[in-house]
Formats: structure tokens, sequence, C-alpha cells
């Protein structure tokens, strides 16, 4: 265990955790909806902190960043646990349980670094399940990959408060973030979040530059509705700018939603048009489809990133900019 950050104590042994918008108030002996920070002693711990429950080497374009380091390889790690409850979520397994319920292999910081060196990776990611709820753990991966010449990425749901998250900035170079739907009813019914905390981190993001890119994962009968896409493409782009990539993803039955069908790529298509009418680099994911994996130059509307999957077919962008000499939105470099 670690000594958590952000929380205070108050009366009856309690401790009220203030990593999260939850503000989650937690006995004695019990953990916060997380379920990796627990009160031991009248005290705040973090349980995962050296314990990951999965790593991997992966390529950039799988978490998805399609417009940072492209074609680059980066060590990724996850957690136990989740500050989110999403009906939908397809890492359910390790996300909805917490550290104790595992039987972990310990992983230091330091080591986890030189494995990601070792690798030849560009970058370490933290992702698979909600990487924010391991705070004390991914921050001084963080610190360590900044020296060692690592870029650190997040994959995240952005339900984290501003402080925190501030502080993370100083070491963040790229992140993913999962805007669910632009209704708070959503988040609330089928999350067990709010929307204006993620709203609030991609903002602050933005403004700290951080390389941003925002996922929407469109499931049907639930957020797949022309008008609900319109309002996130049209937040996205008047908030975050018409140059942050926008990936629209497939959703596949899973968890307690195994009853519904697969995202049809009609839906994905009309996404992927809509998008594209307002924001300059529009993708789509988990469905296999070249239109919609590519990068086009918004000036010329030729193909300079020729992707398949995960798979770069070519990249022909000179230092960011097109043929045509249109600069590219994106970190290539």
């Amino acid at each position: 265990m670690k000594r958590a950050e952000f929380w205070k104590k108050i009366k009856g042994r309690k401790v009220q955790c203030e990593l999260c918008p939850h503000y989650c108030v937690i006995k004695e002996g019990e953990c916060g909806k997380c379920k990796v920070r627990k009160n031991v002693g009248w005290k705040l711990y973090a349980l995962n902190y050296d314990y990951p429950v999965s790593t991997n080497i992966d390529p950039i374009e799988k978490k998805p960043l399609f417009h940072f380091f492209p074609g680059s390889k980066s060590f990724s790690i996850g957690m136990a646990g989740c500050n989110l409850r999403c009906d939908h979520c397809q890492n359910y397994l390790i996300s909805q349980k917490g550290s104790e319920e595992f039987c972990m292999k310990k992983f230091k910081v330091i080591d986890v670094v030189k494995k990601a060196v070792e690798s030849g990776c560009k970058s370490i990611s933290y992702t698979y399940t909600e990487p924010l709820v391991s705070y004390e753990y991914i921050i001084e991966i963080m610190m360590l990959a900044k020296k060692k010449g690592l870029k650190n990425v997040i994959v995240s749901n952005g339900f984290i408060n501003p402080e925190p998250l501030k502080k993370l900035c100083e070491y963040i170079d790229g992140a993913n973030i999962d805007l669910k739907a632009m209704s708070d009813e959503f988040y609330r019914k089928n999350c067990g979040g709010r929307l204006k905390p993620v709203l609030e981190s991609l903002r602050l993001l933005k403004k700290n530059k951080i390389w941003l890119e925002v996922t929407n994962l469109l499931i049907p009968g639930k957020n797949t509705n022309e008008q609900q896409i319109k309002k996130l493409i049209n937040w996205v782009g008047e908030n975050l700018g018409k140059n942050v990539p926008l990936h629209f993803s497939g959703f596949f039955p899973t968890y307690k939603l195994s009853n519904l069908e697969p995202t049809s790529k009609k839906i994905l298509n009309k996404s992927l048009k809509i998008g594209k009418e307002k924001m300059k680099y529009v993708y789509v994911g988990n469905i296999r489809d070249e239109e919609g994996e590519n990068t086009i130059c918004p000036k010329c509307g030729e193909i300079v990133i020729d992707r398949s999957g995960y798979e770069i077919i070519y990249n022909k962008l000179k230092k960011g900019e097109c043929l045509c000499g249109k600069k590219i939105s994106g970190v290539w470099e």
C-alpha cells in the first residue's frame, strides 16, 4: 500500500477522498467507489500501488491516438479499479474489481520504466481501466519516464477533480478521453457519474496544451440519435477546437448490455459524415473502414496517413506537413 494523496480526515474515523468528483466518504476498513483507495487506520491508502493487472506493448493507434507519433509502440499498463460503473464496460473483469481481488505480481515504478525503455517503446500508456484512480503509482512512473525520454499517455474517462489533474498535466504528453455522451442523464444512468466534471477535464487538458483526442463509443439506442451526435461534435469543436481528432467507436455487446446489437456501419458512417462537416479530423473505430481510419489533408483532400486497423500502410507527412504544404495538427516527431 501507498499513502494516498488528495483526502482529509472527518469525524468518526472516516476519510473523504478528494481525487474525483464522487468525494467518497469512507469508513475505516472500507474502500471508495473505485475499490482501490482504502481507509486504513484513519488514513487513505492506494491499494494498487506497484500492482498492475495488465501490461502489454501496443501500437499507439490502439489507444486510439492517430496524431501522436503514428506507427510507434507504447508500453501499456493497467491497474484494477474504476470510479465509474459503465453498463457497457469492455474491461469489466478488471475495472469493476479492486486490487484485493487479484493475485498480482509486484511491478515497481523503476522496473516499469526500465521495461518500457528496453522494449523500444516511444511512450508509456496508462490504460485498460481507469488510470487516474491509480494516481500515486502513475504519477511516479510519469516523472521517471520523463527523465528517461519517454512520453506519457493517459486513456481515461476524465472523471477527476481539477487539482490532481493540474498536477498530472506537468507530465502528460498525450491523452485520449472517452466522452460517453453529451447527456448528464446518460452519465448518471449508464455510468454512475456526471457529465460536467468530464467536460471540465477536457477543457483543462486543452488549456495545459496536452495533445488531446476524444473518443465517443456509439451504443445503439443509448447515444446514437442524430441530435446527440451533433451536440457532442459541436461541443468538441467549439470548446476544444476543430483540429482535435474525434473518434467514433463501434460497440459490441458486453457486460450489462450484452442484449444489444453491435453498432451498425450505417450509424458509424453517419457520425463520420456529420463530424466531418464540423471537424477536420474524424475517425471510426472497432470496425474495418478504410475511409474512417485514414488521415486526410483538410486542404487538398489527399490521404496523408493510410491505415488498416492499427497498422500504418504509409505516412506521407514530412515534418507534420502534407505535400501541399498544409500543417496537419498533431505530435509527429
